[in-house]
């Protein structure tokens, strides 16, 4: 049995031409497995049901040689098999990276081991995964010139959809309503992965850096600046795809690449909208993205020569990409369960790089992400260290990181005598029972429901053969009460809030072990971290964000398999309504 299989994808959507102006083709490998009809595999199940027209397509078989190699434009936007391999292969090119970085297996967010995709979904300009019914779902709607277009043959909203599935697994907490910051992640991260994933792929980058003539390979220097990088290829991109669905990606991309940075922006009421929040984290790690790419130019680009060779200029643009995604998707297992923010995220990424990377002074992965972050005024969460010390000493655990969270204090004070550290490897109650000797020094709130949801060794690889194992555990609090109890806890009450408003309170933390079973990190939001709630509690009030029990920090009352559709509904502009499905 070979490893991986081949399978041929439209690069990026079919709008974007090659040289030879034909559809910009790739072709991925994924892991190899016995396909069913469908094609369905151990994680992914594609099942083509068009629920607008009730119509169930033909599984397609892709056991064998890849029969859409080599075959024509035409075939490639019309045959319903090739849309099932296109969307089944960029799944699983998703999965796989999320898997590679993360260094272990992962589930999807509804508990089940394969997740269903439906292509031809619905006859709509929309795209979303639904929790509820275990899928991801595709549309499709006439195009200007009357001909259809399948939002399943776009390389960024499958992997965009594939991503919210995917963290919904990791932090199915990220959709309890929060603030501001956490609701634009899903959007914002999902943008990132997308993205990223995208420009891995060198023949999107290749197609994208025209050559000074045809056929030579070489490329203009002056066209290697951040900012013609930007202009030319970010830019560039946007105008070329989804020019039939830019209500999906064209806006967001031109806007996050090119909107000017400001320090206040994250306090103005209209990037309290999910999607306008998201943009900011994706034009952060954008456009660190280009400088990092721009920094790799400079060490080898020659002083005196007017063009350089296209390919290396290909091959570092494309490194660059999969090295800061495999940071962005790492970070997950650094942040806090509850109650995340972008400053965060930000420590996360800057922790998860430091531990396979210690020395970042090649090429400034780190440095770039603190920067164009802070210009939106978004410092990391663990606190600046004004002075950058040497990784050595980072390394050996003597100063930290900037940015980076911290080991905890309290080490020394741990109590590891009742816990068998092996079983703290896989088991949840030994775990706890970690976590319940230790409550004071961890400062557990103790009078809180308290849950290890998940316990998980991994074994991450660094670019140059580092390797990493750690167990990354969760644990969540709640606590139910009235809005007059709050003043027990020192949390303020929103204004005009009724004494007798049930609330719910969430906190709880990320236990990082080493592999011999020590605590490296706590990432934690401390449940009577009374700031903190108080500022949760003024935005679920002020939004009016509240269940069914009229009980204000659960849920939003959108019923869980329509909340992400609705999401994609708010950020095309249109009606929000409901989707039924059939199959």
């Amino acid at each position: 049995m070979p490893p991986t299989r081949k399978l041929a994808i439209i690069a990026q959507d079919p709008s974007i031409r090659g040289p030879d102006e034909k559809i910009l083709r790739a072709t991925v490998a994924i892991p190899y497995e016995d396909l069913s009809p469908g094609p369905r595999g151990y994680r992914v199940q594609v099942v083509d049901y068009d629920a607008s027209q009730r119509v169930l397509y033909e599984p397609a078989v892709l056991n064998g040689e890849d029969r859409f190699a080599r075959v024509a434009d035409a075939t490639l936007l019309s045959d319903p098999a090739f849309h099932a391999q296109n969307a089944y292969a960029v799944v699983m090119r998703v999965l796989q990276r999320f898997e590679f970085a993360l260094g272990r297996r992962l589930t999807w967010g509804f508990g089940g081991h394969q997740i269903n995709v439906a292509p031809h979904a619905f006859a709509d300009s929309n795209a979303y995964y639904s929790e509820e019914d275990r899928g991801l779902f595709f549309g499709y709607f006439p195009g200007g010139d009357g001909k259809p277009v399948f939002t399943c043959l776009s390389h960024d909203v499958i992997a965009h959809e594939a991503t919210h599935a995917l963290l919904d697994g990791l932090r199915d907490s990220y959709t309890f309503p929060s603030g501001p910051d956490q609701a634009g992640f899903h959007e914002g991260f999902a943008d990132v992965v997308a993205l990223l994933s995208m420009f891995g792929l060198p023949d999107v980058v290749r197609a994208l850096l025209r050559e000074k003539k045809p056929g030579t390979n070489q490329i203009e220097k002056q066209n290697l600046t951040g900012e013609a990088i930007r202009d030319n290829v970010l830019l560039g991109l946007a105008e070329q795809f989804g020019q039939e669905t830019s209500a999906f990606r064209e806006s967001a991309l031109r806007r996050a690449v090119k909107r000017p940075p400001r320090k206040g922006a994250l306090q103005e009421p209209d990037f309290e909208e999910c999607h306008l929040r998201g943009e900011i984290l994706s034009a952060a790690v954008l456009n660190a993205f280009v400088d990092v790419w721009e920094q790799r130019l400079a060490s080898w680009l020659p002083a005196m020569d007017e063009t350089v060779a296209r390919d290396r200029v290909v091959e570092d643009g494309a490194d660059a990409a999969e090295q800061l995604l495999t940071m962005c998707i790492r970070a997950l297992d650094y942040c806090p369960v509850v109650d995340l923010s972008f400053g965060d995220f930000l420590s996360a990424l800057l922790t998860a790089d430091v531990e396979t990377v210690p020395d970042d002074s090649k090429y400034g992965y780190r440095q770039a992400l603190r920067e164009q972050f802070g210009r939106w005024g978004i410092a990391p969460s663990s606190g600046v260290v004004p002075k950058t010390p040497k990784a050595e000493a980072v390394h050996r655990g003597d100063v930290p990181e900037p940015g980076a969270w911290e080991h905890p204090k309290e080490k020394e004070q741990l109590d590891y005598e009742c816990v068998h550290r092996e079983f703290m490897q896989r088991d949840a109650d030994e775990v706890f029972r970690f976590l319940w000797d230790n409550r004071r020094a961890l400062r557990i709130y103790e009078d809180a429901y308290t849950r290890v949801v998940s316990v998980r060794p991994c074994v991450r690889v660094g670019p140059e053969g580092f390797v990493l194992r750690e167990t990354v555990t969760e644990y969540l609090q709640l606590l139910d009460l009235e809005a007059g109890q709050l003043k027990g806890l020192a949390i303020a009450k929103p204004k005009a809030m009724p004494d007798t408003t049930p609330v719910r309170l969430y906190g709880g933390g990320v236990l990082v072990f080493d592999d011999f079973g020590h605590l490296k990190y706590h990432v934690r939001s401390r449940l009577d971290n009374a700031q903190r709630q108080s500022k949760r509690l003024d935005y679920l009030w002020r939004n009016r964000i509240k269940d069914t029990q009229g009980r204000y920090g659960f849920s939003d009352g959108v019923p869980e398999g329509q909340r992400f559709a609705l999401m994609h509904r708010r950020r095309a502009g249109q009606r929000e309504q409901k989707e039924e499905w059939d199959g």
